[in-house]
């Protein structure tokens, strides 16, 4: 998702230097190119060699070193960065930034940068509360820079409070939604939906299906990355919600049914991808359920159709995407969904396919429109997420 983007990583002197190491880490996982630089302090709680070893790059942090080709280093690092992030930020540099200081190679380095650039601040809750550090970041704002909020807990003074820094996972979300994708999608509204349905039978158990979520997750993480208003109705799953996505959990087919349809009229874009249980049971008595009358199994109904609501009540301009996982006939039956129930598009899935269906990282899928089948290949379900998007915007 970050092939070939160069990210400057900022260190400077906190005790949360050591989760850059993590950050630089991931970085490398998602095949981004790491240049770091250091601050003279930062080298007082983690060596340079930890992010070299890390990074494969020269870590810099002498403004003077010498070790370096004709280039003017500083220069030429801000050149090749497509973002630079600070991790941890200190309320020090943090104010030679907000006032135009230079005088280290990272304060140098960033004055010289044109990319856009993160910091993740890290210190003491008294500190990050002081009134004049609140003023070099509200300046800082207005200077293009992103801000992370730090997390709140104990802090490695014993305090408790603001000021912790944010997690390697979530420093990486935010690099992830500036540099993974285009942002074709900005300025879409996009709904979502997710995960399985619920219904009760009783107090303890329930109707559902074996949907783990991970397409529509992937589906909503994908579109917020390529910078559309994403909204998220999730059924119930293990899986943490997307950041940059407003999600709504909802458990039964009727909540989803409600929480799609009020939102309905305001998207450009829904896309279903939701296994919505096809049954719920009808008002059973207690005294039926304690005695387990065999007429309960009898006592079923068709859950609301909410992908048929969607296309008879399509807005202008409004593109509806729905699913089809079957065992078989899977494009005839596929493509007569996308007829019956006004889709514009439907992605067909076989769950007899290897490396296709609930659970696992990867799909096969076939994406059927009035016009045509174009079938894709075994790919990350995050890959058939932006194929399917693209596939939509294009329509």
């Amino acid at each position: 998702m970050l092939k070939g983007k160069t990210i400057l990583l900022g260190v400077t002197g906190s005790i949360a230097a050591y989760k850059a190491a993590a950050l630089a880490s991931l970085l490398k996982k998602r095949q981004a190119r790491v240049h770091v630089i250091m601050t003279k302090n930062a080298a007082q709680f983690i060596t340079p060699l930890t992010f070299e070893e890390l990074t494969g790059n020269r870590c810099v942090v002498d403004t003077f070193d010498r070790n370096f080709t004709y280039q003017v280093e500083h220069v030429a690092l801000a050149k090749q960065a497509d973002l630079a992030v600070i991790a941890p930020a200190t309320a020090n540099v943090l104010g030679k930034l907000a006032w135009g200081i230079a005088d280290d190679m990272l304060t140098t380095t960033l004055m010289a940068c044109r990319c856009p650039k993160l910091a993740a601040p890290a210190m003491n809750t008294a500190m990050y509360e002081n009134p004049v550090l609140q003023d070099n970041l509200q300046r800082l704002k207005e200077y293009g820079w992103q801000l992370m909020e730090p997390g709140v807990g104990r802090l490695a003074c014993g305090d408790v409070g603001a000021g912790k820094m944010p997690e390697p996972e979530e420093i990486l979300a935010y690099i992830e939604q500036e540099l993974a994708y285009e942002k074709t999608l900005a300025g879409k509204n996009i709904l979502v939906t997710a995960g399985p349905t619920q219904e009760a039978l009783d107090p303890v158990r329930y109707i559902t299906n074996h949907s783990t979520g991970k397409m529509g997750y992937a589906l909503a993480r994908v579109a917020a990355l390529k910078g559309a208003r994403v909204t998220l109705v999730s059924g119930p799953t293990a899986l943490k919600a997307p950041e940059f996505v407003e999600t709504v959990p909802v458990t039964a087919a009727r909540e989803m049914f409600q929480a799609v349809t009020e939102r309905s009229a305001r998207q450009d874009m829904i896309i279903m991808a939701a296994a919505v249980a096809d049954y719920r049971p009808r008002q059973v008595s207690d005294e039926k359920i304690k005695k387990k009358d065999s007429s309960l199994e009898l006592a079923l109904e068709k859950t609301d159709d909410i992908l048929k609501y969607l296309g008879e009540h399509k807005q202008p301009g409004q593109l509806l995407c729905g699913f089809a996982m079957e065992t078989q006939n899977l494009l005839r039956n596929a493509r007569e969904k996308l007829v019956n129930k006004h889709l514009d598009m439907i992605v067909a899935n076989s769950l007899k396919v290897a490396g296709a269906g609930f659970a696992g990282d990867t799909n096969v899928v076939t994406l059927i429109t009035n016009r045509e089948e174009l079938p894709l290949e075994l790919m990350t379900k995050e890959e058939v997420a932006a194929h399917i998007l693209d596939k939509l915007l294009s329509m």
